[in-house]
């Protein structure tokens, strides 16, 4: 079957390409989850976070809608800084907390969307006039990009279960440089799914409706346009499974097929049939994991709530 035609990036992205090459050479291929994310990704994502199977959202939601109208007054927050922002839809429960106590003073997103995150920032500068929103484009594995001369107390924000994407090292190196910027006064925000039935967190990265999928193979499509590579999507199917002993849900892009696929820049790729790409790992917490976490990062963990099922968590810390 012959290839579809892709059109590269005029100038492709050094350390794009330079971890393609890296993930793509390993003896299990892997591809940081970061790919999935232009603006059909992000889309995408809405969409999961919408479905019947993904419980995540919902409990999440509910969690902020029942403890940030007590828990905002009571740090006096009046930044909010989140990163991965996406559509801010849940930060708006915590922006309404902080209009409500008064407090409602700037609101730093961060995602590495630009184009997903200028709308964002448009919506939300006419939804809260007198907010002062001041968008950051930022790979939040590698750099922040948080603006100088926040106005404390600052809430740092990492919801959506988003740091299961993260292998512990890189999770620590993370919360870690969160750290570094926080004053005595400052507080993390952190939502974590939990461990739980296998069977429901499995569901919720196979859903009936087949978005998740759409999802994950959309990296390839994202690989074409940025890298000028010529996957043929439809010629890798998604995998999504509960690895036991470390946790964590895995997704998987799988071959159907023996093929080779071309790389400006890198070179020929050979995938054997059956053989994958790991595009995103999903580890799940527990209260004590979570509180080892923190503490590795210089946080301590202060409070937490989760919801009467025991599937998802928010927790709160401050600097140790």
């Amino acid at each position: 079957m012959p290839k579809p035609p892709t059109t590269a990036a005029a100038r492709p992205n050094p350390r794009m390409l330079a971890e393609v090459a890296a993930g793509l050479s390993a003896p299990q291929k892997e591809l940081p989850p970061k790919y999935f994310y232009d603006h059909r990704g992000s889309e995408l994502f809405e969409e999961i976070t919408r479905l019947p199977e993904y419980y995540l959202t919902r409990a999440e939601r509910a969690l902020l809608e029942h403890w940030m109208p007590q828990l905002v007054p009571a740090l006096g927050t009046r930044t909010l800084v989140e990163l991965g922002a996406g559509s801010a839809e849940k930060s708006r429960i915590i922006l309404d907390a902080m209009r409500a106590a008064g407090t409602a003073d700037l609101y730093v997103p961060i995602d590495v969307s630009a184009a997903f995150l200028r709308e964002t920032a448009d919506r939300l500068r006419s939804e809260y006039p007198g907010l002062v929103v001041t968008p950051g484009v930022a790979d939040i594995s590698e750099e922040l990009n948080v603006p100088r001369g926040l106005t404390s107390p600052v809430l740092f924000a990492f919801l959506g279960s988003t740091i299961g994407n993260f292998h512990p090292s890189a999770a620590i190196r993370l919360l870690a440089r969160v750290r570094g910027i926080m004053w005595a006064g400052d507080r993390f925000l952190l939502g974590a799914d939990l461990r739980k039935d296998i069977r429901l967190i499995e569901a919720a990265y196979n859903d009936a409706a087949g978005i998740t999928a759409e999802f994950n193979r959309n990296m390839l499509r994202v690989l074409n346009h940025e890298l000028g590579a010529d996957f043929d999507v439809s010629a890798f199917t998604h995998h999504a499974f509960y690895q036991r002993e470390a946790h964590r849900i895995e997704m998987h892009l799988v071959s159907s097929r023996a093929q080779t696929i071309d790389i400006p820049g890198i070179g020929e790729v050979r995938f054997a049939r059956g053989e994958s790409i790991r595009t995103e790992i999903s580890c799940k917490y527990d209260i004590p994991s979570l509180s080892s976490l923190f503490a590795a990062a210089g946080l301590r963990l202060e409070s937490w709530q989760t919801d009467p099922e025991h599937r998802f968590a928010l927790v709160v810390g401050g600097p140790a």
